[in-house]
């Protein structure tokens, strides 16, 4: 799962905060549409690495892992700063790493039965129409429930992290999650994102102003990317035989 340190750092700045870009939203907007379609051309060159030479895709896999993470908190600072000549390449790499590191899911998804093709476009569109609704919804909520939502999907954020770590260390020691708590991970993540693509709308204007529009796209980048891996790992679980 990619980094929600970032969410959780946004829902505890924006508690009992004024709303300072109200166009910020619109201003990430091309970013967010941007880095999403970096992120489909490295999930493509994934693929085909997967396809041609699967035996160097798990050494740059590993390497594509290390350095996302280190340019996820290098770009944020970056663009935070407002140093958008230097954040705008970083972010597109990091977009493009990200792509490369969801390929191993989705070659998994594209391959596994009563998933395929159809099942990636339907995590797609999931995402999709998660956007429309969380707009008019995150939008148009008071500040008393905004807040209450926000803390709400914090402390869910937190549950579901402490999860996946117990389930990582599992996995190592060769205990693998059955389907049925698989089904329940995978969906209180997509529960859960899903509540913070409507958090993102309630909160990000509260915190960046209108010409912030990078690090804004940055934290709804990391809601639906994060909202689109649960949703096919909910759709695996399901197929699971």
């Amino acid at each position: 799962m990619s980094n929600t340190s970032n969410f959780r750092e946004a829902i505890r700045k924006s508690r009992g905060q004024a709303l300072v870009g109200p166009n910020v939203i619109a201003n990430a907007l091309p970013y967010l549409g941007s880095g999403l379609v970096l992120t489909a051309l490295g999930t493509y060159g994934g693929l085909t690495v997967i396809q041609s030479n699967y035996s160097i895709f798990m050494p740059t896999f590993l390497g594509a892992i290390v350095l996302q993470l280190i340019l996820f908190f290098v770009a944020r600072g970056v663009a935070e700063k407002g140093n958008n000549a230097v954040a705008l390449p970083l972010l597109a790499t990091y977009s493009l790493l990200t792509g490369y590191t969801l390929s191993g899911l989705v070659s998994v998804a594209l391959g596994a039965e009563g998933v395929g093709v159809g099942g990636v476009g339907v995590a797609a569109l999931g995402c999709g129409v998660t956007f429309v609704v969380a707009r008019q919804v995150g939008s148009n909520l008071s500040e008393q429930d905004g807040n209450a939502l926000s803390q709400t999907i914090r402390l869910g954020v937190i549950a579901l992290l402490v999860v996946m770590v117990g389930q990582l260390v599992s996995s190592l020691f060769g205990f693998y999650t059955p389907t049925w708590l698989e089904i329940g991970i995978s969906g209180m993540g997509v529960l859960l994102f899903a509540g913070a693509a409507v958090v993102d709308f309630h909160t990000l204007p509260r915190i960046y102003r209108d010409d912030q529009g990078i690090p804004a796209a940055l934290s709804m980048y990391l809601t639906y990317i994060n909202l689109f891996v649960f949703i096919l790992r909910l759709l695996l679980a399901l197929n699971r035989d």
